[in-house]
């Protein structure tokens, strides 16, 4: 690897032979100007097959990215939500069709007796917005706040006929539950049975003696949009009116962002490597950890939800907590149509093929320029990824 046009890779920093072409990919990336600080990290039959960091971790290009730099997730702080309720199903034996009123009794007001956790992961709840109470770093820190705007909420449709992205409700939905079942937030849940475990860079608000090294994020179209720029052609987001906009910008406030808050809808924190490595567990053994059991994951990566967006307006598919191909954000023709994932606006991007024992984390910070398809910059390395794979399988 060479000619980085920033600070260049660590030594320590490696892609073996056989995925050479993701580490070209990686450094194209680079060299296109596309990159200001960045890592991709792929696992392979549980072991690190490529783990690359590059750039800087700030704008003013003074402090240099790290294996262990942690960048803010956006959607994909989603995943580390679904894999720990996923695991707390198993620990306890949880019927993902047993009302969530049955643990959360104050959920059953307004229609939403007969929503279980299944709908949830699957986005088939309809309990999308949040703009009666607006998510504050206030309501955050206290929890109970959101959880009670969450029971006063209402469905947007009737639950389970049809499918709408949870932007900012899913995290708290299911951090709810987790704690009515362990008194434990999904936060401090994760810490413990996950990240601890498996020795993740990750979290989900950052406790302030973690010593994390953490990227500064560049604003991405998405995040601008939500910040209260000209939505432009996105007209949907001019109209405090429709779901779209009540769903997103009206269900949260404008408090600037604070990684030591539990913010399990966006504002998780994690390195590729951590990624990467949480999804491998997810398919795998990973130095003898497994999260979730085999059947537990085929269950996962099967289809729940397809069709058009009820908050979105796009055509998008989710297994349970996670997106399935094929979209214009988690497109098949990647090489993603065996996967499952989450892909986020800031130009994150996660998943795991189980049949190819395959895991992949992606964190920049240069935000993505694109919204509503697939980041030039992150479909240059999955498709590295798949050749590099397929051509030793």
């Amino acid at each position: 690897m060479q000619q980085y046009p920033q600070a260049g890779p660590a030594e320590d920093a490696f892609a073996e032979d056989a995925f050479a072409e993701v580490a070209r990919a990686f450094e194209e990336n680079f060299a296109a100007g596309e990159e200001m600080g960045a890592a991709v990290c792929v696992y392979h039959r549980g072991r690190p097959v490529v783990d690359l960091w590059a750039g800087w971790a700030d704008p003013g290009r003074t402090d240099p990215w790290r294996a262990d730099t942690v960048g803010v997730l956006a959607s994909p702080t989603k995943a580390l939500v679904t894999a720990a309720f996923l695991h707390l199903a198993e620990q306890q034996g949880l019927d993902l069709d047993r009302p969530v009123a049955a643990d959360w009794p104050e959920f059953a007001a307004h229609g939403k007796a007969g929503i279980t956790p299944r709908m949830i992961l699957a986005h088939r709840s309809g309990v999308v917005c949040l703009d009666h109470a607006p998510l504050s770093l206030d309501a955050l820190r206290a929890h109970t706040p959101v959880a009670e705007a969450l029971a006063a909420a209402r469905p947007e449709w009737e639950p389970d006929t049809a499918h709408g992205y949870h932007a900012t409700t899913y995290g708290h939905l299911l951090s709810e539950l987790i704690r009515r079942r362990t008194g434990l937030t999904v936060g401090r849940y994760f810490a413990r049975h996950l990240a601890g475990p498996l020795g993740l860079d990750a979290h989900i608000g950052l406790p302030a003696d973690s010593g994390a090294h953490l990227a500064t994020m560049l604003e991405s179209k998405a995040e601008a949009l939500m910040a209260g720029a000209d939505p432009g052609e996105v007209e949907e987001l001019r109209d405090p009116t429709t779901l779209t906009y009540r769903a997103t910008i009206g269900s949260m406030s404008q408090d600037p962002a604070d990684p030591a808050v539990e913010d399990p809808s966006y504002g998780g924190l994690a390195s590729a490597h951590a990624l990467a490595r949480l999804f491998a567990a997810l398919v795998g053994e990973v130095d003898g950890t497994r999260v979730i059991s085999p059947a537990r994951t085929a269950e996962m990566a099967r289809p729940h939800s397809s069709g058009t967006c009820e908050v979105m307006f796009t055509p998008l598919t989710w297994g349970l907590g996670v997106q399935l191909a094929d979209s214009a954000v988690f497109p098949a023709d990647a090489g993603l149509k065996n996967s499952f994932g989450l892909s986020g606006a800031n130009g994150v991007f996660t998943f795991a093929d189980p049949e190819r024992e395959l895991a992949f984390g992606y964190v920049p910070n240069m935000g993505s320029a694109v919204m509503g398809s697939m980041d030039g910059r992150i479909r240059r390395l999955v498709e590295a990824v798949f050749r590099s794979v397929d051509r030793i399988l």
